[in-house]
């Protein structure tokens, strides 16, 4: 009886730290999506309100989509996203294989090697990756963000799925081989099947950082053609004057993406995570 209770405190403990954890996180979106359905008067008067019939105001959204170019940064976003995480998905998921399935000279090395890039931020290279990006004539290209970001997500995504990778049977595998499967045959139809918790983990925490980024569009793609939607939202930013009512409207359609994406890999995500808790 005294291990029932204490197992239901705890159960509820847990329960309710979640849950608090749950508001905070989503408290600042809560915030943003209520706001951008209110007047700017209301805004200033009552962030806190929701948007009541007589505070109700799509200016906001108004403003985003006749002013600046709203769709063209959202589809910029989109491919950059997209492409970036098709590569690092991709790559990943191989390096991964070569290093979880084949012993060679400096295997070990190579994994500390691309560890390193999830403890060095990539920012720091700042200076030489847009040395690279002008002597290669991709300044002001969608590539340039595809690279970088590629480069930018490999390494946690082989650190991750190269320890799920390890747990795929060997007797499956080798079997494959026995009945004249091809390397690439065994890699794309045996072992990626079996690891799509994990790829459903490194596509969601690799595509936030991506759409959300606004260091590397100004830095390498700030043009009006190929500016993404963090960057095309500053132009509501003035020095002496915001239209927080645009600003707003833009970061609440910015978050229907993520919030798709994690819908349609939730369930994949959590077995993810939860595999990776039980290792």
């Amino acid at each position: 009886m005294a291990r029932a209770r204490t197992s239901l405190g705890r159960t509820f403990a847990a329960h309710a730290i979640l849950i608090t954890w749950t508001v905070i996180a989503l408290f600042p979106v809560f915030v943003t999506v209520i706001n951008s359905f209110k007047s700017r008067r209301a805004i200033f008067a009552d962030p806190l309100a929701l948007p009541w019939p007589e505070h109700f105001d799509l200016v906001g959204y108004t403003t985003v989509l006749k002013q600046g170019d709203f769709f063209g940064y959202f589809q910029n976003s989109m491919i950059v996203t997209v492409f970036s995480l098709f590569f690092v998905l991709l790559f990943g998921a191989m390096a991964a294989f070569a290093l979880s399935e084949y012993r060679f000279k400096g295997n070990l090395l190579w994994g500390l090697y691309l560890a390193l890039g999830i403890m060095i931020p990539i920012r720091l290279g700042t200076v030489a990756i847009l040395q690279i990006m002008v002597a290669g004539g991709l300044v002001n290209t969608l590539t340039a963000l595809i690279l970088v970001y590629t480069a930018q997500g490999l390494p946690l995504a082989v650190f991750i799925l190269s320890e799920f990778m390890k747990t795929v049977s060997d007797d499956l595998k080798n079997a494959g081989r026995i009945d004249g499967l091809s390397e690439y045959a065994i890699f794309f139809t045996l072992v990626l099947p079996l690891v799509r918790p994990a790829m459903a983990t490194v596509a969601v925490f690799t595509m936030i950082p991506i759409w959300n980024d606004l260091w590397f569009p100004l830095i390498l793609a700030p043009a009006e053609g190929v500016k993404t939607i963090t960057l095309g939202s500053q132009i509501f930013i003035g020095q002496f004057v915001t239209n927080w009512n645009a600003v707003l409207a833009a970061l609440s359609l910015a978050i229907l993406p993520v919030l798709v994406l994690y819908l349609i890999f939730s369930r994949q995500l959590i077995r993810g995570i939860t595999a990776g808790a039980v290792k």
